[in-house]
């Protein structure tokens, strides 16, 4: 009977909540910024039209969760650049108003995701128990006994999504930690998003994240010859755009400086090079 109410035509909340939580992961707050709460102590929607319209064409579609992202992504609200408007500082500073797109860091399980993907290592398998990617030596010494000790995946098991990343309360798996998952001890509405230096230390310092980094070197390398091919594919496969010529010289002179303090090998060079790439704000934040 409950399930029923959530979903009868006369209950517009169910499906307004929903849309609005779907806005909220694609632009940072929702519609109705207090996600948590549709009640009367809510926030007043910033936008009343478009979420009623948005919560109709969910019913509508079947409450197809694919539907709604898709038509989310492609609207010309979402597609908006980033980048701060001057006429907006003091008008909008929050952009509520949508005027320019959000600019948001992606969360904890797309940051490691994203990363898999782009160096071509992740696996596409959809189900199946969970697994154990490579973590720093020592985090799981206070495991709980019941959960056994964590042996590292083997083959597409170190690889696959986040998603399947066996999580333990007593000892959650730190490179989701960091980039603010929340511990699964009780409902999370929103994620609180920080910025710490302990972020840039595990992209460059983790092992999944050392392994990544090598397996998309090797992709580089065995793909072009000669520095500036190689740094404009980097950048392809890294950013999704072409290096600027500042951008160029500062990556030349970073390969000099490495090559000049030993780094003779190739290989040893751009794994520096594209762990620096990796762990620019440009990567791991949605623009």
């Amino acid at each position: 009977s409950f399930a029923q109410w959530l979903v009868d035509d006369r209950n517009p909340l169910t499906a307004r909540v929903t849309v609005n939580r779907l806005w909220a992961h694609y632009f940072g707050q929702g519609l109705v910024s207090t996600l948590d709460d549709f009640g009367t102590q809510a926030a007043v929607p910033s936008h009343p039209k478009l979420l009623d319209w948005l919560a109709v064409e969910f019913v509508e579609s079947g409450w197809d969760m694919k539907a709604m992202h898709r038509l989310i992504v492609k609207s010309a609200t979402y597609q908006q650049s980033s980048r701060r408007r001057p006429d907006l500082a003091e008008r909008d500073p929050g952009n509520r108003l949508l005027a320019q797109g959000s600019r948001i860091r992606l969360p904890a399980e797309q940051v490691r995701d994203n990363a898999l993907a782009i160096s071509g290592l992740l696996a596409s398998r959809i189900g199946g128990p969970s697994v154990y990617p490579p973590q720093p030596e020592g985090v799981g010494e206070y495991r709980d006994a019941t959960a056994g000790k964590w042996e590292n995946s083997e083959a597409e098991g170190r690889f696959r999504r986040s998603l399947y990343t066996f999580w333990q309360r007593t000892s959650p798996y730190p490179a989701l930690t960091i980039f603010d998952a929340p511990s699964r001890e009780r409902t999370c509405i929103g994620r609180s998003l920080t910025n710490t230096p302990l972020q840039a230390l595990a992209l460059l310092n983790d092992p999944a994240h050392i392994e990544i980094a090598n397996a998309l070197v090797r992709r580089i390398i065995d793909q072009f010859e000669g520095s500036e091919s190689r740094l404009d594919y980097a950048f392809q496969l890294v950013l999704g755009r072409h290096p600027e010529p500042d951008e160029k010289a500062r990556f030349k002179d970073f390969e000099h400086m490495q090559r000049k303090n030993g780094a003779n090998d190739d290989l040893q060079v751009w794994i520096l090079m594209v762990q620096v790439l990796m762990n620019l704000d440009e990567t791991i934040t949605k623009e």
